[in-house]
């Protein structure tokens, strides 16, 4: 039997006007808070990274999860496969607080 942490959970981004745009998958919220963080315009390094807050709704609730997150340029490892390109992009996220929508 499988735990519902086992379980990838849905989180939409939801702009300022409501609308839900594209949706992010992770057994967390923070896991898909790093994943539309990495969208963000990344900088060359994270000490320059300006911060951005964005919003993930899990879908099936009226939980909206709020996040500041930022990007950053990074030498991929020496290890890299050779399929990954020589900079990658890193992000990172900290968490501001949930708010329950009223409707959706």
């Amino acid at each position: 039997m499988t735990s519902t942490s086992d379980n990838p959970r849905n989180f939409t981004l939801r702009e300022e006007n409501g609308e839900e745009t594209s949706v992010f998958t992770g057994q967390t919220p923070r896991q898909a808070a790093l994943k539309a963080a990495r969208r963000l315009d990344p900088t060359d390094s994270e000490a320059q990274a300006s911060r951005e807050e964005f919003r993930l709704r899990e879908k099936g609730t009226k939980k909206l999860h709020i996040y500041e997150g930022w990007a950053w340029r990074e030498q991929a490892p020496d290890d890299k496969p050779d399929w990954m390109a020589e900079t990658i992009t890193e992000a990172n996220v900290s968490k501001e607080g949930i708010e329950h929508l009223d409707e959706l």
